[in-house]
């Protein structure tokens, strides 16, 4: 019998490179796409026709690329985002930027021109590799169709490996029109780094010996039972425990270990308490500028604290502050081996974390503020009656201190925030939350600025019959610049104005239910009217612009400065 050859083998499995690519995305465990549709990868759509995978049409590239953002934080896969070239992936980049900050893994693919227009500055030509290289974890161009699988399993594998991160991948147009013969790659699987023995052993004697440890976790690549084995490690120890910019719902806010949020809004008594500590342990996070109240928090380089840090990517370990102890790690295989360690006389610092836990438990009570709605009380209010794995997403601005300050976040992927700082982002990711958890309650917080970023994706909402109860901070200025105008500029307003439309009626255009809250008096009812309506809803809330922050007020600043 004659012997059969590899391309014999292959012949019956000739297919586009649309489908070789849409056949990878399910064998990686893609579920659904997000993306704006565009004429560079019409392959692709085509091969989605015939999948599973549910491709989300959503109106704007931002939106689209922040929406698979949020799906890998919820998930801990890579979000998929498909754009098309030129505009479309300059659109995306908003999202991308958000996936490289907050290590989230991501897989952006790129419809491109076809390979033999390549170097001519072709319609909508952008060299992405360029584009994109200081901020995605790989680049790079698919020009063999064969290919694909190798390079699609390299992707995901590079997206969730490590510091998980963004991955970019352009697509000629001729390329995804082209048929080739090649099998299919096997499921990607994720790479951790594991702490050694003698780490821990090391650990292990730092805490004998400490007498003020405090811990700060953060990062990205944490999972569901990572977040259970660190809980279990922390109150073991009774170890006081704070949490980095907008990572709050990795330790339960209820657990008597947690002491706060280690913030953009960061001050004492919990910021003289880190710097006080003779043993400060980092357990994924960076501690960048947004956690470290702009690097004045630790010592550059050498900390006053023993510093252990504890990072999956080994080159953020030494970056910026020489530790003491230097742990290559992953999150998870971290809170694992640390269940391991043996429990120790921690009465040193239970007074300590008793003292620590009841100043945070104080800073819950939200000041007066001038005006008949007070954001705070309105917090506070679904503090006490949301469910505990509800979702609340927000974007960037001054209204998410009063929401990151007074909002208890009990378990863990119930906070979606961008630790870039991007405006604009509560609202896709309240969008993609409740396509992932459509049985969970989903509110999104986002000021009248930030929702205008992005606030075309209430139709991505309404198409999909999504129940997202948005949450509009209305005080008609960009604040937080207000805020720092104020301070550098006193009464200099320039730049920070904004008239807005009726959000009410906008919502009711895209074809939600809305109200327009001026009291808090009125928010129980309306928010109880908002969880019955038959698609999603908004709740414009009229904030006074002399409320700036939840502590001062325009005038505060300007009398500060005189």
């Amino acid at each position: 019998m004659k012997a059969t050859s590899m391309s014999d083998a292959l012949s019956g499995n000739h297919r586009t490179g649309g489908q070789i690519l849409v056949d990878q995305l399910r064998i990686h465990g893609a579920d659904m796409a997000f993306g704006v549709p565009g004429e560079s990868y019409l392959a692709v759509l085509d091969a989605l026709h015939d999948s599973p995978i549910r491709y989300i049409i959503c109106r704007q590239e931002g939106g689209a690329a922040m929406m698979a953002e949020a799906y890998g934080k919820l998930t801990g896969r890579p979000g998929v985002c498909m754009v098309t070239r030129g505009p479309g992936a300059t659109n995306a980049s908003a999202g991308v930027h958000i996936a490289a900050q907050d290590s989230t893994p991501m897989i952006l693919l790129i419809g491109q021109v076809a390979r033999f227009m390549r170097d001519r500055e072709a319609f909508q030509e952008i060299d992405y590799r360029q584009m994109f290289g200081s901020i995605a974890k790989w680049v790079t161009e698919i020009d063999d169709p064969a290919r694909i699988p190798e390079i699609m399993a390299r992707a995901f594998h590079t997206a969730s490996s490590g510091r998980p991160g963004p991955v970019i991948i352009s697509l000629p147009e001729d390329m995804l029109t082209e048929r080739a013969a090649c099998d299919d790659a096997f499921a990607y699987q994720p790479v951790q780094a594991h702490p050694s023995v003698e780490d821990m052993a090391r650990l292990q004697r730092l805490l004998s010996s400490a007498r003020k440890p405090i811990a700060i976790l953060g990062g990205g690549g944490w999972n569901r039972q990572a977040v259970k084995d660190i809980r279990t490690f922390i109150e073991r120890f009774n170890l006081p425990t704070a949490v980095s910019f907008r990572r709050q719902d990795l330790l339960d806010n209820r657990s008597p270990c947690y002491i706060g949020h280690a913030g953009v809004s960061l001050k004492p008594p919990l910021s003289n308490r880190i710097k006080e500590a003779d043993l400060l342990i980092l357990v994924g996070t960076r501690l960048g500028e947004a956690s470290s109240m702009g690097y004045e928090l630790v010592g550059i380089p050498n900390p006053a604290q023993t510093l252990v840090h504890i990072h999956a990517d080994p080159d953020q370990i030494g970056l910026t502050y020489a530790p003491d102890l230097s742990i290559n790690s992953g999150p998870a295989p971290f809170a694992r081996a640390a269940l391991r360690l043996k429990p120790i006389n921690n009465d040193r610092w239970a007074e300590l974390t008793e003292a620590t836990r009841q100043e945070y438990l104080s800073s819950l009570k939200p000041k007066d503020v001038p005006g008949t709605l007070n954001l705070g009380t309105i917090i506070t209010h679904l503090n006490q009656t949301l469910p505990d794995d509800a979702i609340v997403a927000n974007g960037a601005g001054n209204y998410c201190v009063w929401v990151n300050g007074y909002y208890q976040y009990r378990s863990y992927k119930t906070q979606l925030a961008p630790t870039s700082g991007s405006m604009g982002y509560g609202t896709p990711a309240g969008v993609a939350a409740k396509l992932v958890h459509p049985d969970r309650e989903v509110i999104v917080f986002a000021g009248d600025g930030c929702l205008l970023m992005t606030g075309q994706e209430m139709a991505t909402a309404a198409q999909y019959g999504l129940k997202v109860i948005w949450i509009i901070a209305n005080n008609g200025m960009y604040g937080t610049i207000r805020m720092h105008q104020e301070r550098d500029y006193p009464a200099r307003v320039s730049g920070t104005e904004l008239a807005n439309p009726d959000f009410a009626d906008l919502a009711r255009a895209y074809g939600g239910y809305a109200e327009v809250v001026e009291d808090d008096r009125e928010f129980p009812a309306a928010f109880e009217r908002a969880k019955a309506a038959d698609t999603f809803a908004l709740l414009d809330c009229r904030l006074d612009p002399e409320a700036i922050t939840p502590t001062m007020t325009i005038d505060d600043f300007r009398n500060a400065n005189r």
